[in-house]
């Protein structure tokens, strides 16, 4: 199955149309996932942020280790391979529900913490007062890498202008004012987080480099990686791996969009995979003496830390909205990261 494209440039010409803008929330509510073309974000950009980390991520273990932040729960910084566990081992309830599942839609079974490397890098402009402080660290700057800042910078912004576009689209689209998510997004921890897989350690088939799981935040947002292996779950439980054409943007939906739909639109389930795509383009990638890290170009946009999070407009009124309780996202943050031992020690 191949996810609609959705191309962002009529909307920064100012026109918004309400048919694109329900076609949106349609598909986040029934697939968890979006393609978008955004102008902005061109494949030149993906590409040198690519290659620089995938200069970082073949760097020296020793050296890697320099920028990691335990105490600052890895929210900034290196998390090395081996430390991140997935939901899915950890979670009994998540655990019953894959038994139930369909042979050919259950996700591979991950055998332990997650085998891929991940770099934090804050984007945009940090709360000047917010009881999450730990939430909203210094950037960690790694030696040797003048075009670091400007790099990271500049690809996570416009994959947050991206970002508030699609959030703005869904809003109309589900019947909520247009400023409604982007409103709650302003001063948040958004989060460039690329991850690195070392695919000459790991490229046997079915390796399984991030196990399933959702993501905690509001939407995720990733360019086209050089190495295929994602897999997302759409709402009716069938197994989807990813194909990301040439220039375009995928977007996942998080916990805290399931929240301020009061469920209507949920988590997306997804994992990275080693699969038979992941082994040709591995081929290929050696026979070109190019890199064999695997690098997501991930982003996580949050709301912001101190806001609150609940069923908004028509959403609270739907029969699931008791399941979400208003709760401050910063505190939401830190429970899910106890869970997947991204917490640290304080």
């Amino acid at each position: 199955m191949d996810l609609p494209v959705i191309d962002l440039s009529p909307c920064l010409s100012g026109e918004w149309d309400p048919h694109l803008c329900a076609e949106v929330s349609r598909t986040l509510r029934e697939t968890g996932a979006l393609l978008v073309k955004d102008p902005r974000c061109t494949v030149q950009d993906n590409d040198r942020f690519i290659d620089m980390m995938e200069r970082y991520f073949s760097k020296p273990h020793h050296f890697k280790l320099l920028h990691e932040r335990p105490h600052l729960h890895y929210q900034v910084g290196v998390t090395p391979e081996r430390v991140e566990v997935p939901r899915s081992l950890v979670d009994e309830e998540m655990q019953e529900k894959l038994k139930a599942m369909p042979k050919e839609n259950q996700p591979h079974t991950p055998v332990g913490p997650d085998l891929k490397w991940r770099y934090f890098w804050r984007i945009g402009p940090r709360p000047l007062n917010t009881r999450f402080q730990e939430l909203n660290a210094e950037p960690v700057i790694p030696e040797g890498f003048p075009e670091w800042k400007e790099t990271m910078d500049s690809w996570g912004y416009k994959m947050i202008a991206a970002i508030e576009v699609v959030a703005e689209m869904a809003a109309i689209g589900f019947g909520l004012p247009k400023d409604a998510f982007t409103s709650l997004m302003k001063l948040g921890p958004h989060l460039l987080a690329p991850t690195g897989s070392d695919l000459q350690k790991y490229g046997q088939e079915g390796t399984v480099f991030a196990g399933y799981h959702y993501d905690l935040n509001f939407l995720t947002i990733h360019g086209r990686s050089r190495f295929p292996g994602l897999n997302i779950w759409l709402r009716n439980g069938q197994k989807v791996e990813v194909k990301v054409p040439i220039g375009c943007l995928l977007i996942q939906t998080g916990k805290q969009i399931e929240w301020l739909t009061g469920g209507d639109c949920i988590a997306g389930m997804h994992e990275v995979v080693a699969t038979k795509r992941t082994i040709d383009a591995i081929n290929l990638a050696q026979e070109q003496n190019r890199s064999l890290w695997r690098v997501s170009s991930t982003l996580f946009a949050h709301i912001a830390s101190d806001a609150v999070l609940k069923p908004l407009g028509h959403f609270a009124e739907l029969p699931l909205a008791s399941k979400y309780p208003p709760l401050c996202a910063g505190e939401y943050v830190e429970q899910e990261l106890a869970v997947i031992n991204l917490k640290g020690k304080k």
